[in-house]
Protein backbone atom coordinates (compact mmCIF):
# COMPACT_ATOMS: atom_id res chain seq x y z
CA UNK A 1 0.00 0.00 0.00
CA UNK A 2 1.55 3.46 -0.60
CA UNK A 3 1.42 6.01 1.55
CA UNK A 4 -0.24 9.75 1.08
CA UNK A 5 2.99 11.92 2.18
CA UNK A 6 2.15 14.69 4.81
CA UNK A 7 2.25 17.82 3.27
CA UNK A 8 3.46 20.50 5.71
CA UNK A 9 0.91 23.55 6.73
CA UNK A 10 3.33 26.87 6.43
CA UNK A 11 2.10 29.33 8.66
CA UNK A 12 4.39 32.99 9.64
CA UNK A 13 6.39 33.09 12.95
CA UNK A 14 5.34 36.49 14.93
CA UNK A 15 6.11 36.81 18.58
CA UNK A 16 8.29 33.78 18.82
CA UNK A 17 5.41 31.16 17.75
CA UNK A 18 4.10 30.06 14.31
CA UNK A 19 0.31 31.61 13.67
CA UNK A 20 -2.12 31.57 11.07
CA UNK A 21 -3.22 34.66 9.30
CA UNK A 22 -5.46 36.27 11.50
CA UNK A 23 -8.21 36.51 9.58
CA UNK A 24 -7.42 32.50 8.39
CA UNK A 25 -6.75 33.59 4.68
CA UNK A 26 -4.45 31.86 2.77
CA UNK A 27 -3.11 32.45 -0.98
CA UNK A 28 -2.26 29.62 -3.16
CA UNK A 29 1.27 28.74 -3.92
CA UNK A 30 2.79 26.87 -7.31
CA UNK A 31 6.00 25.46 -7.83
CA UNK A 32 8.27 25.99 -10.83
CA UNK A 33 6.47 24.03 -13.26
CA UNK A 34 2.91 25.61 -11.98
CA UNK A 35 1.46 22.96 -9.54
CA UNK A 36 0.50 23.59 -6.29
CA UNK A 37 2.43 23.69 -3.71
CA UNK A 38 0.99 24.93 -0.47
CA UNK A 39 -1.65 27.73 0.59
CA UNK A 40 0.36 30.56 2.50
CA UNK A 41 -0.87 33.06 4.89
CA UNK A 42 -2.47 35.98 3.52
CA UNK A 43 -1.48 38.13 6.34
CA UNK A 44 -3.79 41.25 6.74
CA UNK A 45 -3.34 44.84 8.76
CA UNK A 46 -4.55 43.11 11.80
CA UNK A 47 -1.13 41.00 11.33
CA UNK A 48 1.04 43.44 10.98
CA UNK A 49 -0.27 45.47 14.17
CA UNK A 50 0.06 42.43 16.41
CA UNK A 51 3.38 41.88 14.79
CA UNK A 52 4.62 45.47 15.72
CA UNK A 53 3.02 44.85 19.07
CA UNK A 54 5.37 41.49 19.96
CA UNK A 55 8.59 43.21 18.81
CA UNK A 56 8.10 46.51 20.84
CA UNK A 57 7.78 44.11 23.07
CA UNK A 58 11.09 42.31 22.78
CA UNK A 59 12.89 45.35 21.96
CA UNK A 60 13.67 46.59 25.58
CA UNK A 61 15.02 43.01 26.52
CA UNK A 62 17.02 42.73 23.27
CA UNK A 63 18.54 45.78 23.16
CA UNK A 64 20.42 45.39 26.76
CA UNK A 65 21.81 42.49 25.35
CA UNK A 66 25.87 43.02 25.15
CA UNK A 67 27.05 43.59 22.03
CA UNK A 68 29.35 40.57 22.26
CA UNK A 69 26.08 38.28 22.68
CA UNK A 70 23.54 39.73 19.59
CA UNK A 71 27.19 39.11 17.99
CA UNK A 72 27.06 35.62 19.00
CA UNK A 73 22.84 34.78 18.23
CA UNK A 74 23.79 36.28 14.63
CA UNK A 75 26.80 33.88 13.86
CA UNK A 76 24.88 31.06 15.67
CA UNK A 77 22.04 31.37 13.19
CA UNK A 78 24.51 31.32 10.33
CA UNK A 79 25.49 28.30 11.41
CA UNK A 80 21.62 26.98 11.28
CA UNK A 81 21.61 28.39 7.56
CA UNK A 82 24.72 26.62 6.72
CA UNK A 83 23.07 23.20 8.64
CA UNK A 84 20.08 22.97 6.42
CA UNK A 85 21.95 24.61 3.57
CA UNK A 86 20.84 21.43 1.35
CA UNK A 87 16.88 22.00 2.64
CA UNK A 88 17.31 25.83 1.36
CA UNK A 89 18.66 25.30 -1.81
CA UNK A 90 16.50 22.44 -2.90
CA UNK A 91 13.89 24.69 -1.72
CA UNK A 92 15.05 27.88 -4.38
CA UNK A 93 15.34 25.19 -7.11
CA UNK A 94 11.97 23.94 -6.42
CA UNK A 95 10.67 27.39 -7.25
CA UNK A 96 12.25 27.53 -9.97
CA UNK A 97 16.10 28.86 -9.51
CA UNK A 98 19.07 26.87 -11.30
CA UNK A 99 21.05 25.25 -9.14
CA UNK A 100 24.16 27.16 -9.05
CA UNK A 101 22.06 30.42 -8.29
CA UNK A 102 20.07 28.61 -5.29
CA UNK A 103 23.18 27.85 -3.85
CA UNK A 104 24.77 31.45 -3.93
CA UNK A 105 21.62 32.92 -2.56
CA UNK A 106 21.96 30.53 0.29
CA UNK A 107 25.54 30.81 0.54
CA UNK A 108 25.62 34.63 0.56
CA UNK A 109 23.16 35.03 2.89
CA UNK A 110 25.03 32.46 5.27
CA UNK A 111 28.12 34.96 4.83
CA UNK A 112 26.01 38.12 5.60
CA UNK A 113 25.15 37.40 8.71
CA UNK A 114 28.59 36.05 9.81
CA UNK A 115 29.40 39.61 8.29
CA UNK A 116 27.35 41.78 10.44
CA UNK A 117 28.04 39.47 13.60
CA UNK A 118 31.01 40.45 13.21
CA UNK A 119 29.81 44.28 13.44
CA UNK A 120 28.09 43.85 16.49
CA UNK A 121 31.18 44.94 18.85
CA UNK A 122 32.07 47.01 16.78
CA UNK A 123 29.90 49.87 14.93
CA UNK A 124 30.14 51.68 18.05
CA UNK A 125 33.53 52.16 17.93
CA UNK A 126 33.42 53.54 14.39
CA UNK A 127 30.30 55.56 14.45
CA UNK A 128 30.14 56.62 17.98
CA UNK A 129 32.85 59.45 18.82
CA UNK A 130 34.39 61.49 21.09
CA UNK A 131 33.63 65.63 20.12
CA UNK A 132 36.40 68.32 20.66
CA UNK A 133 34.34 71.28 22.06
CA UNK A 134 35.34 75.03 22.98
CA UNK A 135 34.31 74.99 26.71
CA UNK A 136 35.53 72.33 30.03
CA UNK A 137 33.61 69.45 29.35
CA UNK A 138 34.08 65.88 27.80
CA UNK A 139 31.72 65.45 24.85
CA UNK A 140 30.44 62.07 23.84
CA UNK A 141 27.88 61.11 20.60
CA UNK A 142 27.11 57.44 21.69
CA UNK A 143 24.26 55.47 19.22
CA UNK A 144 20.95 53.89 20.32
CA UNK A 145 18.97 51.28 18.39
CA UNK A 146 15.60 53.30 17.27
CA UNK A 147 13.04 50.60 17.97
CA UNK A 148 10.55 48.57 15.70
CA UNK A 149 11.91 48.47 12.53
CA UNK A 150 9.65 47.51 9.26
CA UNK A 151 11.30 45.40 6.84
CA UNK A 152 10.17 45.25 2.98
CA UNK A 153 12.18 42.11 1.11
CA UNK A 154 12.34 42.29 -2.22
CA UNK A 155 10.53 39.59 -4.65
CA UNK A 156 14.32 38.31 -5.77
CA UNK A 157 16.45 36.75 -4.09
CA UNK A 158 14.14 36.03 -2.04
CA UNK A 159 16.15 34.71 0.53
CA UNK A 160 19.79 36.92 0.49
CA UNK A 161 17.08 40.14 0.11
CA UNK A 162 15.52 39.30 3.74
CA UNK A 163 18.53 38.57 5.31
CA UNK A 164 20.45 41.70 3.76
CA UNK A 165 17.75 44.07 5.79
CA UNK A 166 16.75 42.06 8.74
CA UNK A 167 20.66 41.45 10.07
CA UNK A 168 21.83 44.88 9.99
CA UNK A 169 19.03 46.10 11.72
CA UNK A 170 18.93 44.03 14.97
CA UNK A 171 22.61 43.44 15.12
CA UNK A 172 22.35 46.98 16.95
CA UNK A 173 19.25 46.02 19.05
CA UNK A 174 16.58 47.02 17.25
CA UNK A 175 13.58 44.15 16.70
CA UNK A 176 12.03 43.94 12.78
CA UNK A 177 8.42 43.48 11.17
CA UNK A 178 9.43 42.03 7.99
CA UNK A 179 7.35 41.51 4.64
CA UNK A 180 8.33 38.73 2.99
CA UNK A 181 8.44 38.10 -0.80
CA UNK A 182 5.10 38.51 -2.26
CA UNK A 183 6.03 36.03 -5.36
CA UNK A 184 8.63 33.69 -3.52
CA UNK A 185 7.35 33.28 0.33
CA UNK A 186 8.57 30.02 1.34
CA UNK A 187 12.28 30.33 2.30
CA UNK A 188 10.68 33.10 4.28
CA UNK A 189 8.93 30.62 5.87
CA UNK A 190 11.94 28.18 6.83
CA UNK A 191 14.11 31.30 7.77
CA UNK A 192 11.37 31.84 10.40
CA UNK A 193 11.83 27.78 11.13
CA UNK A 194 15.14 28.35 12.03
CA UNK A 195 14.77 31.73 13.96
CA UNK A 196 12.07 29.80 16.18
CA UNK A 197 15.15 27.42 17.05
CA UNK A 198 17.88 29.82 17.52
CA UNK A 199 19.16 31.68 20.10
CA UNK A 200 17.14 34.94 19.20
CA UNK A 201 14.59 35.47 21.58
CA UNK A 202 10.71 35.29 19.86
CA UNK A 203 9.25 38.66 18.47
CA UNK A 204 12.74 40.23 17.53
CA UNK A 205 12.17 38.97 14.36
CA UNK A 206 8.60 38.79 12.80
CA UNK A 207 7.74 37.51 9.23
CA UNK A 208 4.83 38.04 7.50
CA UNK A 209 3.38 36.97 4.38
CA UNK A 210 1.07 38.16 2.07
CA UNK A 211 0.26 41.00 -0.23
CA UNK A 212 2.22 44.51 -0.38
CA UNK A 213 -0.78 46.66 -1.88
CA UNK A 214 -2.65 45.71 1.28
CA UNK A 215 0.19 45.89 3.93
CA UNK A 216 2.43 48.35 2.49
CA UNK A 217 -0.13 51.47 3.79
CA UNK A 218 -0.37 50.56 7.19
CA UNK A 219 3.88 50.07 7.36
CA UNK A 220 3.83 54.18 6.14
CA UNK A 221 1.28 55.34 8.75
CA UNK A 222 1.42 52.68 12.06
CA UNK A 223 3.47 55.05 14.15
CA UNK A 224 5.26 52.71 16.23
CA UNK A 225 7.27 51.72 13.39
CA UNK A 226 10.57 53.76 13.54
CA UNK A 227 11.69 53.44 10.26
CA UNK A 228 11.20 51.46 7.53
CA UNK A 229 13.74 49.93 5.24
CA UNK A 230 13.92 47.40 2.07
CA UNK A 231 12.29 47.75 -1.35
CA UNK A 232 9.49 49.93 -2.89
CA UNK A 233 7.90 50.73 -6.27
CA UNK A 234 6.94 54.22 -7.35
CA UNK A 235 3.53 54.15 -5.83
CA UNK A 236 4.95 52.14 -2.46
CA UNK A 237 7.24 55.51 -2.26
CA UNK A 238 4.73 58.17 -2.54
CA UNK A 239 2.54 56.00 0.17
CA UNK A 240 5.28 55.39 2.79
CA UNK A 241 7.12 58.43 2.49
CA UNK A 242 3.99 60.29 3.27
CA UNK A 243 3.15 58.22 6.11
CA UNK A 244 6.44 58.47 7.26
CA UNK A 245 6.10 62.52 7.24
CA UNK A 246 2.96 62.27 9.46
CA UNK A 247 4.35 59.66 11.95
CA UNK A 248 7.75 61.05 11.81
CA UNK A 249 9.62 58.05 10.87
CA UNK A 250 12.69 57.32 8.83
CA UNK A 251 12.80 55.71 5.29
CA UNK A 252 16.04 53.87 3.61
CA UNK A 253 14.23 52.69 0.08
CA UNK A 254 15.56 51.09 -2.74
CA UNK A 255 13.84 51.47 -6.28
CA UNK A 256 12.07 48.02 -6.90
CA UNK A 257 12.45 48.87 -11.00
CA UNK A 258 15.98 49.58 -10.36
CA UNK A 259 18.57 46.03 -11.01
CA UNK A 260 19.77 45.46 -7.31
CA UNK A 261 23.22 43.38 -7.01
CA UNK A 262 22.35 41.91 -3.81
CA UNK A 263 25.51 39.21 -4.19
CA UNK A 264 27.68 42.58 -4.54
CA UNK A 265 30.19 43.82 -1.70
CA UNK A 266 28.27 46.79 -1.26
CA UNK A 267 25.04 45.49 -0.37
CA UNK A 268 26.47 44.82 3.04
CA UNK A 269 27.77 48.19 5.00
CA UNK A 270 28.67 49.28 8.75
CA UNK A 271 25.90 52.16 6.99
CA UNK A 272 23.45 49.85 6.96
CA UNK A 273 23.61 49.07 10.68
CA UNK A 274 24.08 53.22 10.68
CA UNK A 275 20.67 53.56 9.19
CA UNK A 276 18.52 52.28 11.58
CA UNK A 277 20.32 53.83 14.41
CA UNK A 278 19.79 57.03 16.69
CA UNK A 279 22.55 59.24 18.16
CA UNK A 280 22.67 60.81 21.67
CA UNK A 281 25.26 63.05 22.53
CA UNK A 282 26.00 64.01 25.74
CA UNK A 283 28.29 66.99 28.07
CA UNK A 284 29.73 66.09 30.71
CA UNK A 285 31.56 68.57 33.14
CA UNK A 286 35.60 68.22 33.29
CA UNK A 287 36.35 67.13 36.68
CA UNK A 288 32.77 66.94 38.07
Amino acid sequence: MSRLPITKTPKVYVGGAFIRSESARVFPLADAAGHFFANVPQCTRKDLRNAVEAAAKAGPGWARRTAYNRGQILYRLGEMLEARREELIGTLVHFGAKKSAAAKDVDVSTDRLIYYAGWADKYEQVLGNVNPVASPHFNFTVTEPMGVIGVLAPNTPPLLGLVSLIAPAIVSGNTVVALASEKFPYPAILLGEMLATSDLPGGVVNLLTGFRQELVPTFATHTHLRAIVGVANAEERRQLKLGAAESIKRTHLQKAEDAIDWFAATAQSLYAIRDTLEFKTTWHPIGA
